[in-house]
This record gives structure tokens, C-alpha cells and sequence, in this order.
């Protein structure tokens, strides 16, 4: 019987010391697993084939399309990415019945930042009817500045052209740009003659 009661208290022994191992070695610190997994970004609204207008006052001030367009809001700086594509018509006031038209191979918007950008062929075209080609732009909307530092292409609605080599600075209505290191091909006729 006490070699019965001594082989028990053994077993008992062993049954918590593997127990007790067990427990210690199965312990996993959980901000090493999460800091080891990789984030995944997945947007929380996606639109196929989206047509979006926007209104203010009862006017059309913009109208997109776009293959698809994804929202990511679940992060600390939530945007809105056009992956395939975007086309946009944006309406002024000074000409509401020509729109401004631009076109990119991909945009991203951080609304909260109120910051754009297109990449992927970008093009520009005034309601005047300028044409500016980049193949990056972007747009602070709350500096009212549009400016990249690409080769921007310019062709005037008289078939002039010029070519800003360091890129551009404009304010977001193109009433007044900068070029960085242009060269161009320019109509002298449409050049006005100064006053002595």
C-alpha cells in the first residue's frame, strides 16, 4: 500500500511539473505576434463603374467616372484611391458652360489633408481649352495649389507648344502657372507689342 501511495504522489508529481511546462512554454507574448504579422489595409467601400456627381447650390461643380474606386476609412488617415483609372469634368464659374476636363491612369484622395494626386498620363485641359500633359500632378486644394515636378507638356488652343522640363506651379484654377525651365514653340502673332 505505500509503494501504491509513493507511485501515486510520483505520477501526481509529474502530471503538474508537465502541466507547469506546458503552461510556461506555451506563453506567447501577443504584442510580439501582432508587431511579426503584417498590417493589411482593405478599403470599406468599393464602387464599380462609378459615376459620381457633385453639386453645390443646385450647380454641377464636378461630375467623375471610374472603373473602380475604393475608400480605406478604418486607418488614422483615411483615402479614397482610383486604381484603374479616373475622368473628371469640373465646372468654374467664369466659363460653367465649358467644363475642365482631367484625365490619369490612377488618383488618390486624402480628404482629410484636402490633398489629390493623379499619376499614369495625366492630362489637364482648361475650360479655355489648354492642354497640360504630365505624367504626375498634384493638387493641395488647401494651399489652391496644382504643381509637379515632371516634364509638363502645354499645347495651346492655337497649336502652340511648350514644354516645362522641371515641372510646374499653378493655382488650382490655372489662372496663373509657373514653368520650371521651359522651352516652346510659340505663335509671335499672338504675342502683344508693349507701349512706349
Amino acid at each position: 500500500m505505500k509503494a501504491f501511495l509513493c507511485g501515486q504522489k510520483f505520477k501526481s508529481i509529474a502530471c503538474l511539473l508537465g502541466l507547469a511546462i506546458f503552461f510556461i512554454s506555451c506563453e506567447e507574448d501577443l504584442t510580439t505576434v501582432n508587431s511579426k504579422t503584417k498590417k493589411v489595409n482593405f478599403p470599406s467601400q468599393v464602387i464599380y463603374d462609378a459615376k459620381i456627381v457633385q453639386r453645390d447650390s443646385g450647380r454641377v461643380k464636378m461630375r467623375a467616372t471610374a472603373p473602380l474606386i475604393e475608400k480605406f476609412e478604418l486607418i488614422d488617415t483615411p483615402y479614397v484611391v482610383a486604381r484603374k483609372g479616373i475622368d473628371i469634368e469640373y465646372f468654374d464659374r467664369k466659363n460653367p458652360a465649358k467644363p475642365g476636363r482631367i484625365t490619369a491612369k490612377f488618383a488618390k484622395m486624402t480628404e482629410m489633408k484636402r490633398f489629390y494626386e493623379a499619376r499614369g498620363n495625366v492630362k489637364v485641359v482648361t475650360s479655355e481649352g489648354q492642354m497640360f500633359a504630365m505624367q504626375t500632378v498634384f493638387w493641395d486644394q488647401a494651399k489652391k495649389e496644382i504643381y509637379t515636378s515632371d516634364t509638363v507638356y502645354v499645347t495651346n488652343k492655337d497649336g502652340s507648344t511648350l514644354v516645362a522640363a522641371n515641372g510646374m506651379r499653378a493655382k488650382d484654377d490655372f489662372s496663373e502657372y509657373t514653368f520650371l525651365n521651359n522651352a516652346g514653340d510659340i505663335n509671335a502673332k499672338k504675342i502683344p507689342e508693349q507701349k512706349k
